[in-house]
């Protein structure tokens, strides 16, 4: 397998752009978050890859960063969903924006996306609910340090991801985490 490409960037046509790497030019197919990172053509570039070896192709794809792979594998683990269907996702949202549909289980925000229909969507929002719960949140950086242990906190406590999520977003940015527990606390009993 292939895992990564350092190479100068010889080609760029949304998806695809061409590497070469030692005289050997590699066709990679990568979402749009990364395309538009990507610098201009003939400036070396480090991609992280995923290779999908098929019947009739063996096909690259490319990643700028491991989180951005690393959802892209979580999202061909769900049944019904291919390495396009996957780019396709990455490209329509951002992974921060994929956390929080999931643990919000907003079938909108993902129908959004050029070929997800209602019951793919409905299948994805299932399937990763486990994968990106409040440690997947974090993990994205979409909340801050304190956030992150006041969601904990309230999801110990017995609240839903959900739940937790939209208490926290309520609360001042530079709270502490005893003063956010209980004012999260406050929010949720009303």
């Amino acid at each position: 397998m292939i895992a990564r490409l350092n190479g100068l960037l010889i080609e760029k046509s949304p998806p695809l752009i061409v590497l070469d790497c030692g005289g050997v030019g590699y066709e990679v197919e990568v979402p749009m978050s990364t395309f538009y990172n990507l610098p201009e053509i003939g400036t070396k570039v480090n991609l992280l890859t995923y290779m999908v070896v098929r019947e009739d192709a063996q096909l690259l794809y490319g990643f700028g960063t491991e989180q951005e792979k690393s959802t892209f594998k979580q999202l061909l683990k769900v049944n019904g969903i291919g390495a396009k269907s996957a780019l396709s996702i990455l490209s329509g949202v951002s992974i921060e924006d994929l956390i929080q549909a999931v643990s919000m289980q907003e079938v909108g925000m993902l129908t959004r996306i050029p070929g997800i229909g209602k019951k793919t969507a409905e299948r994805l929002l299932l399937e990763l609910k486990d994968k990106f719960g409040a440690a997947g949140l974090a993990s994205a950086g979409s909340i801050k340090s304190a956030s992150h242990d006041i969601l904990n906190a309230l999801v110990a406590l017995g609240y839903n991801d959900r739940e937790a999520l939209l208490a926290a977003k309520q609360l001042p940015a530079d709270i502490g985490v005893a003063d956010g527990i209980k004012q999260a606390l406050k929010l949720l009993s009303k």
